[in-house]
């Protein structure tokens, strides 16, 4: 029997399309039902370059292993032949559930940090919500996730969302630490990539994997065109609480939901993901898994189970040993002025009759006034100035009387000075003491002082310098006004050593997401929030993951003889209290208040000073209140991450050399015998520099620029502690990306040394080498099969030996035993340059490939036994969900005949359709296997005894 492998571009496929010999690194399905194959060349004119080819465009042969071509390897040791195995051995992509690298990235890996991969590996769509605790590290843990995924080809191209501030240090932390290259599109990247690539070139087609802020795509019309075309295997959306639907469809969500259609991968990053509306958590459950829930407002843990996980800092204490230190919470008195007392006094007895008929979210003014009065005299004259400015358009005795109370406030404030600002006073008189410890002097020591109101931030800028001794350039703001670059720059200075700021002063837009803690264990709460989730994102700035040092949190507590103004104050601090007792107690402060929501919290304090409340009934107020929803949350410690006690769920690939390091060693050896190569090899370092040859060089031109070293001279180290003394290190550099890459599997390096050495042999060659620990009548044809989805990925991919005695087959054997019983990889094996009759070995080719056809074919059966109950499983929930989902259209909608009504129903039902057809058409493409095995014959083992 021959068999006719035609049309099989599988992955790892070497196909002849134009006379040229190529590399299939990866297929994807067309809208007319073709195949388009992007592609590596190979042979001499095509070496190295990249193109997508389709099949229906092109006359495309996938070589036949039938038509291996064997030679004798006469190259010492057999050096070339062991290259070449494990070049691609390299390229085999594992297709279980277990952990291969992310656990090896630069970084101390701790046990939870790995769970959220595993949960999501477990499952055939990657698509989760990673909702830790602020301060647990969901940046690394979404880096473990997409580092796994890359290794199983589902990770060429990503995209990455977040926050303006974030963007850099999510760029670098993906790259420093998992060698992921984000090129970034800020406002000066964009402008970079408009002057690099054609202008009609779609830049999200052109670099493979980018970041890019929400924020951004909403202003950018044109790449917000880009984006609706493009497609995606990973998209990771940062901060995901803000592309919710809450109340209105923003345009954040709209885009959010139109990319969560346009990736097989959808991760979603979050501390505070649940604002206590059921509607606004299903929008984020629905964008992960668009047929998980019928009813929005109605669902339950079995509907959303394995979308989500999330844990707080009690959960996972146990693992971290001292990586969390326990931060120490200070409640810094700042008794205020005689002129304070009077303004205090006047503000007390006021009261508003136009203005406080007019409530501004929730709150009546007084209460927003108040607010900004124990920011800071800017802040509050900020307030009247503004609410003037509209009252000079209204006219009656109301709005008169408002107007004179207001300016007689306004002029009671004018005598408040700097001189006359009691906590200002009291902040200096904190940062200059001997107790408090902080000089401005030390270059790894600095400050961090949060404040809600930009009038308060400016006075702060403005006064702090001269009254610390500081110089102007030590002091840096934060808000929410600047652009990204300047967020980005701002970010960047504060964590990097050898830059002259030492005080940060910032409001709330810093809060999110960004690491403040490298070179601070300071935080200092100007003005105390009213918010429990306001807290919880400041102080997770410096109290998380990776902190050294103590984390200290200073509350400036204004101490007034104002009977009014002092209730109100102890209620705010009976929020330090509860924000406490929450992260010691239940982990989340949010569920003290129960409306998880920044807005909604503050009201919630606002209604209690407007009807001054007493500290302690306030303090009986919040008690933890656990709805249903929120306690899916607490129990997602206990989730089912799918692992056994003891049982193994990280593993290391089957390999011929000891590491990265010694395969890149050996490589560029035998490669500089064909071609000069400058590298130096260290050994004891585990360390390799190596000057980028121009192929190299042209690789990374599609890749950050931030990323590709001085001089094209590489610096690669194969030790994660080596990486990490190399991070911290740069943060003292004007070059604040390290200048040292971590060498492991994903590296680009190593992808282009793979390729260099699976080319240094010919079209369809397979290397025969004759070994002395094999019997000299046996032959082993090692093979590699592979069988792909519909969409390209591989669901099987084996390595084996087909064993004969003599001219008989005898049985199949595994990789490991292959290489036990031949020694490869594990000691030197002379090459004695004795000849081999080849035409013997040919003759054994044909029942080779056609044993390993039927090892594989009983593989495929295996796995659609094992998989088909799980599809028509999935089919009929999904077939049970879509008639839930239509009932509760119907139920919506009542007995509503309106045309209107009708139409809003039908598109319903047109949207619903449309979303379990594809879910339906990607189930089948994901999970069937093509009918026909991609074979290829590596090397042939001949024993030489």
């Amino acid at each position: 029997m021959t068999l006719q492998l035609i049309n099989n571009y599988a992955p790892g496929a070497r196909v002849e399309i134009r006379g040229e010999e190529w590399l299939v690194r990866r297929r994807d399905t067309t809208f007319s039902g073709g195949y388009a194959l992007a592609c590596t060349g190979l042979s001499e004119l095509v070496r190295d370059v990249e193109a997508t080819f389709l099949t229906e465009a092109e006359e495309i042969r996938a070589l036949r292993p039938e038509e291996t071509i064997l030679v004798q390897d006469d190259s010492p040791q057999y050096r070339r032949s062991i290259l070449y195995i494990e070049s691609l051995l390299q390229k085999t992509a594992p297709t279980d559930g277990n952990l291969y690298v992310g656990q090896r990235a630069a970084m101390n890996a701790v046990p939870y940090q790995l769970d959220p991969a595993l949960q999501a590996l477990a499952r055939p769509r990657q698509r989760i919500l990673i909702a830790d605790a602020v301060g647990l590290g969901k940046t690394l843990e979404a880096g473990v996730l997409i580092s796994e995924l890359i290794l199983r080809g589902k990770g060429k191209r990503i995209l990455v969302l977040t926050v303006k501030s974030m963007l850099t240090q999510f760029q670098k932390e993906m790259w420093s630490r998992f060698t992921i290259p984000l090129v970034r599109l800020d406002s000066a990247g964009i402008n970079r990539v408009r002057s690099k690539i054609p202008s009609n070139q779609n830049p999200f087609y052109y670099y493979d994997k980018t970041i890019i802020s929400i924020d951004t795509l909403k202003r950018d019309r044109e790449y917000r065109c880009y984006l609706e075309v493009a497609y995606w295997d990973i998209i990771v959306i940062d901060e995901a609480h803000n592309v919710a639907e809450r109340g209105t469809n923003s345009l954040r969500s709209k885009l959010a939901k139109l990319l969560a259609s346009r990736s097989d991968t959808l991760i979603l990053l979050s501390a505070t993901p649940h604002d206590g509306s059921a509607e606004s958590f299903a929008s984020l459950m629905n964008m992960l898994d668009p047929t998980a829930i019928a009813n929005p407002k109605s669902y339950g843990p079995e509907d959303i189970k394995q979308l989500y996980i999330r844990r707080f800092k009690k959960d996972i204490q146990s693992q971290v040993d001292n990586a969390f230190k326990v931060r120490t919470v200070h409640n810094y008195p700042c008794p205020v002025t005689q002129w304070e007392e009077a303004v205090f006094d006047l503000f007390a007895e006021m009261k508003f009759e136009m203005l406080d008929d007019r409530r501004s979210a929730g709150q009546l003014f007084k209460t927003t006034l108040e607010k900004a009065l124990l920011s800071s005299p800017a802040a509050c004259l900020q307030t009247i100035g503004a609410r003037l400015r509209r009252l000079a358009k209204d006219s009656g005795p109301a709005a008169e009387r408002d107007r004179q109370s207001l300016e007689q406030l306004q002029a009671a404030l004018e005598t408040v000075t700097v001189s006359h600002f009691g906590k200002y006073l009291s902040l200096v008189q904190l940062l200059k003491s001997a107790a408090f410890g902080w000089t401005g002097q030390d270059t790894t020591d600095r400050l961090v002082i949060f404040t809600e109101r930009i009038e308060t931030l400016r006075f702060l800028e403005r006064q702090l310098p001269a009254d610390l001794g500081l110089p102007q350039d030590a002091v840096a703001v934060l808000y929410g006004e600047m652009g990204d670059g300047e967020q980005q720059a701002v970010v960047e200075s504060f964590g990097q050593e050898n830059s002259p700021v030492r005080l940060l002063i910032a409001s709330d837009v810093a809060s999110e997401g960004i690491n403040l803690h490298f070179l601070s264990h300071r935080l200092i709460h100007f003005d105390i929030p009213w918010s429990l989730m306001t807290f919880q994102q400041r102080n997770g700035r410096i109290d998380r993951y990776g902190q050294e040092c103590t984390p200290e949190i200073y509350y400036l507590v204004t101490e007034t003889s104002n009977p009014k103004i002092r209730g109100d104050v102890r209620i705010l601090e009976v929020l330090i209290q509860k924000d406490l007792q929450a992260m010691q107690n239940i982990g989340d402060p949010s569920a003290i208040m129960g409306v998880y929501d920044e807005e909604k919290e503050t009201a919630i304090t606002a209604a209690a000073i407007e009807r001054e409340m007493s500290a302690d009934d306030f303090d009986q107020q919040l008690k933890p209140q656990f709805d249903d929803l929120l306690e899916l949350f607490l129990n997602s410690a206990q989730q089912n991450v799918p692992k056994q006690p003891g049982e193994q769920v990280q593993r290391q690939r089957v390999s011929l050399y000891a590491g990265e390091f010694e395969f890149l060693q050996d490589a560029l050896q035998y490669l500089n015998s064909l071609q000069p190569l400058q590298y130096d090899v260290d050994t004891r370092r585990r360390e390799i520099k190596m000057t980028a040859p121009p192929d190299l060089a042209h690789r990374f031109q599609y890749l950050p620029d931030e990323i590709y070293p001085e001089h094209g001279r590489f610096v690669l180290s194969a030790r994660s502690e080596t990486m990490d003394v190399e991070i911290r290190r740069s943060r003292k550099d004007a070059r604040t990306w390290p200048a040292v890459h971590y060498l492991w599997p994903l590296h680009p390096v190593l992808e282009w040394v793979s390729d260099k050495v699976n080319s240094s042999l010919r079209r369809q060659e397979a290397p025969v080498l004759l070994l002395p620990e094999l019997p000299g009548q046996e032959t082993i044809f090692l093979i590699s099969g592979l069988v792909p989805n519909r969409k390209g990925h591989p669901l099987i991919h084996e390595w084996f030996g087909v064993l004969f005695d003599g001219h008989k087959y005898k049985e199949i054997i595994s990789l490991e035993e292959v290489i036990r019983r031949t020694g490869l990889g594990k000691k030197v094996i002379p090459n004695t340059g004795q000849g081999l009759d080849l035409a013997s070995l040919r003759s054994l080719l044909g029942q080779s490939i056609n044993q390993a056809h039927i090892y594989l074919t009983n593989k495929l059966k295996e796995f659609t036994e094992r998989t088909l109950p799980e599809i028509n499983r999935q089919l009929e929930a999904l077939a049970l969900l879509k008639g839930s989902r239509m009932q509760q259209l119907e139920f919506d909608f009542g007995s509503d005949s309106g045309t209107m009504a009708l139409r809003r129903k039908e598109a319903k039902q047109r949207e619903a359709e449309k979303v379990f057809a594809e879910y339906q058409d990607w189930l089948r493409d994901t999970m069937t296997a093509e009918n026909i095995p991609y074979i290829q014959v590596a090397a042939v083992f001949k024993g030489g005894r």
